[in-house]
């Protein structure tokens, strides 16, 4: 699996453990919606900082996002 779709794959599982929505997780990390969306499709290839921020946001290190 590519590594922006595995970052995509683990976004979306810790937002829904969480009980988060896309608008809720994306307000929080401060990125729109539609950014976050793409993110979670893999279709986008966020930058550092916006992985911390999402991190961040889920309550998670960032090395767990990219984990398999």
């Amino acid at each position: 699996m590519d590594v922006v779709q595995l970052l995509g794959a683990n976004v979306r599982r810790y937002r829904k453990l969480a009980g988060m929505s896309q608008e809720e997780l994306s307000l929080e990390a401060g990125m729109k919606r539609s950014y976050l969306s793409d993110l979670e499709r893999g279709t986008r290839n966020p930058s550092v900082r916006a992985l911390g921020r999402l991190a961040d946001a889920l309550k998670v290190q960032p090395h767990e996002l990219l984990n398999r």
